[in-house]
């Protein structure tokens, strides 16, 4: 389908960034672009824009001629998925902010817009605000690109920046961070990790061309943090972060990881506080880069959102220029990496595999290492690692074997 001068949209979902979305497009008179029908669940719901807007039949929108984009901004990934493949069958491109649908499913979905001649835009699935993956896509199209560094995840972020700056406790941090719409009531994506490391499989598609099935990154959350690894980062002079990591480690190959991390004040993400996320591109040549912003909010959001609906009135579309025009990497886990790792009892540190260990504490509460392990071994204990009195967070820039 050729792209209009005219986008009219029909928009999954009427949430904070669905309705920021409307918001931000009220506020743009010059963007060629107008709602003509919003998808929800509840049409009773008590809702600031007229009633008849809404719908609640997918096919309304997925039938309609007159749309030419469909937005799904909506929080189910699989009912998000079942939207964005009938709509690209359809022949009508798509905006998608669901990164936990894109991360499952990239692969069938860009052979399907290749296929229809129709386009997938999605900046606003990782980082909000920040234009990580256009910038990805167009300033970093070479195979010169070295690593991806960031803290993709705002809510965790937020919390982590209490303890640290303000000597909250975790659960004080966790329960501000909810009263102030930061955090779900259900926190587990964020603090987990696995909001990030679907983020991540994101970025490193565009970075380096290769799409790796989120099941095989080893992804580690911040909910085990105690007051003791507190004590003992502030004592060493660092804060914990929460870090997603893409790193080249020979030309031919690249490793993911989502874990904590010891961040010293040398580090870009330092400074990086609260809601905000910062994303560090390392090249070859170009030395690091350093992207800064909101990660999330409904204005922020909404913007990103806003950035792709004009992109596609102007016909761009990705061309996933690592995946077309080099030999992509390979994906490894068999790397090592420099580990804190906190633990009580001696039965649970067995579990570890360490290759060397640099420093080792014992006291009658708790213990700890630290040393270098392959990451492919902490890999292969990561559901046990949930079970376990432990915490572990990384140093160092992960090393081929």
């Amino acid at each position: 389908m050729t792209t209009s001068t005219k986008q009219t949209i029909g928009l999954f979902g009427f949430g904070i960034v669905g309705e920021g979305l409307y918001n931000v497009l009220q506020k743009s008179p010059a963007t060629k672009a107008q709602i003509k029908s919003i998808c929800i669940k509840d049409l009773e719901k008590k809702r600031s824009i007229p009633k008849e807007t809404f719908c609640t039949d997918y096919n309304t929108i997925l039938n309609d001629p007159e749309v030419n984009l469909v937005v799904e901004l909506i929080s189910d990934a699989e009912e998000a998925y079942k939207i964005v493949k009938t709509a690209l069958l359809s022949g009508k491109s798509v905006v998608s902010g669901n990164k936990k649908m894109l991360a499952h499913h990239l692969e069938e979905l860009i052979n399907i817009q290749n296929e229809n001649g129709v386009a997938l835009l999605y900046d606003a699935s990782a980082c909000g605000s920040i234009p990580v993956i256009r910038n990805l896509e167009e300033y970093y199209d070479n195979d010169l690109l070295v690593s991806i560094t960031g803290i993709l995840n705002g809510s965790s972020n937020f919390i982590l920046s209490k303890i640290f700056n303000e000597n909250s406790t975790y659960q004080q941090a966790l329960s501000k961070a909810q009263e102030l719409g930061f955090a779900e009531a259900d926190p587990t994506l964020d603090i987990s990790g696995q909001d990030s490391l679907n983020k991540l499989v994101i970025l490193a598609t565009h970075g380096f061309g290769t799409i790796v099935s989120p099941e095989k990154v080893f992804t580690l959350g911040i909910d085990k943090l105690n007051s003791f690894d507190i004590q003992f980062a502030k004592e060493k002079g660092f804060k914990v972060k929460l870090i997603a990591q893409a790193t080249k480690v020979k030309h031919n190959a690249f490793s993911l990881l989502v874990m904590p991390k010891l961040v010293n004040a040398n580090d870009y993400i330092y400074n990086v506080e609260d809601e905000y996320n910062g994303v560090v591109i390392q090249g070859e040549f170009y030395e690091k880069q350093f992207m800064f912003g909101k990660g999330a909010g409904g204005f922020p959001t909404g913007s990103a959102v806003l950035s792709d609906i004009t992109a596609r009135m102007h016909g761009y579309k990705y061309e996933y220029k690592k995946r077309k025009y080099f030999n992509t990497p390979a994906f490894t886990n068999d790397v090592l990496i420099k580990i804190y790792l906190r633990y009580k009892n001696v039965i649970d540190f067995e579990h570890f595999d360490f290759e060397s260990i640099d420093e080792k504490y014992t006291s009658k509460v708790y213990n700890y290492v630290v040393g270098t392990i392959n990451l492919k071994n902490l890999h292969k204990v990561q559901k046990l690692i949930s079970k376990l009195d432990v915490f572990v967070a990384f140093l160092d820039v992960p090393e081929k074997v």
